[in-house]
């Protein structure tokens, strides 16, 4: 009994939270238990550099639900969850989703795409956030760090911390943030 009025008012206070979208807390179980639903916002700097070196920004991703992850070549975390974000850019990229990972701080790219490439990623982008300007805008605490993005452009979540991106407590969540944010 105590249970279900603990899981009927997190309901409520994420639906007062995130007008937008009322994620069902049901879903945040096992790989998912630490993704945070924020109230949705708009970030302020949205730029990161492209691996050629030219300018890019989130709004190349309208459109599509985003899971951006903040990552680095010295993460150990992020070395063993990265496999797990080309699996759910895999499964969810062809229902609108797109996995985007930024290397946070300076990085040699050498040794960016030796990390992808001994991880064995193949279509994930590798961005580049030299100043952590975009980090800090975000407020990135620790690495790995993804954010759940609308498909315009708000903040709808964050995890702090790696996760199994494609356990089927994962894939759930994300579909339900598809679902959601599906255009009219």
């Amino acid at each position: 009994m105590l249970e279900k009025l603990r899981l009927a008012l997190y309901g409520l206070a994420l639906t007062l939270a995130t007008p937008a979208l009322a994620l069902d807390p049901a879903l945040l179980i096992g790989e998912m238990e630490t993704l945070e639903p924020v109230e949705s916002y708009t970030p302020a700097i949205t730029g990161y550099l492209r691996e050629d070196g030219s300018t890019g920004d989130l709004s190349d991703y309208a459109g599509k639900v985003v899971v951006l992850n903040f990552w680095a070549t010295w993460c150990g975390p992020c070395k063993a969850e990265m496999p797990s974000l080309q699996a759910l850019q895999d499964e969810l990229g062809p229902e609108g989703l797109d996995v985007v990972t930024v290397a946070f701080g300076r990085h040699n790219p050498a040794a960016m795409r030796d990390f992808w490439d001994d991880a064995g990623i193949t279509s994930l982008p590798l961005h580049l956030d030299p100043q952590t300007e975009l980090a800090r805008g975000l407020e990135v605490r620790g690495l790995p760090h993804s954010f759940v993005i609308g498909r315009d452009g708000r903040i709808l979540a964050q995890l702090i911390g790696d996760a199994d991106w494609s356990a089927p407590e994962t894939l759930a969540v994300i579909r339900a943030y598809l679902e959601d944010e599906a255009p009219e």
